[in-house]
């Protein structure tokens, strides 16, 4: 049985990786990541052996374009006028949307809940991507989810808009 066609990957898999970028590093960089996660694969497509997983190879490495792209935001310069005030995550926000919520959670915790819940990857696999094991990436996941429910539930947002 012969290799699926590369476009066709990219048909089936560009939205998971888009969305995997998108909950990693954000609207404004995720579609480099995205973009960059593709050409990166179109050229390994040809080594990646028989009966891989395309979807967890894609993954990895959608991750570690996501990460060059946060590397290479911090060393951009930043122009501003003043410096922002700290943000706090007890401070009432009304307009606090899921990437707000997801940028709040600790690294691990909202790489693991984009591996786990926009990829659908295993506890496995995203233990082998994050290091650790399935046990402590199913305690990040479960943690992550549990802070964004709260801070995304109906009574928390009503209580920020007051």
């Amino acid at each position: 049985m012969g290799r699926e066609p590369f476009e066709a990957v990219v048909e089936r898999y560009g939205p998971m990786v888009l969305r995997v970028c998108w909950a990693v590093v954000g609207p404004t960089l995720a579609e480099d990541a995205w973009s960059e996660t593709f050409l990166a694969a179109l050229r390994a497509y040809p080594e990646l052996r028989p009966g891989s997983s395309v979807e967890a190879w894609l993954v990895t490495i959608a991750r570690n374009k996501a990460i060059d792209q946060l590397r290479a935001q911090s060393r951009r310069p930043a122009p501003t006028e003043r410096l922002p005030e700290s943000i706090r995550w007890e401070e009432p926000d009304a307009s606090l949307d899921l990437w707000d919520a997801l940028r709040r959670l600790p690294r691990k915790q909202r790489e693991t809940v984009a591996y786990h819940y926009l990829a659908g990857l295993p506890y496995a696999e995203v233990a082998r991507l994050l290091g650790g094991n399935p046990a402590a990436a199913r305690r990040a996941g479960a943690d992550g989810i549990a802070s964004l429910r709260i801070m995304l539930a109906p009574s928390a947002q009503e209580e920020r808009s007051r």
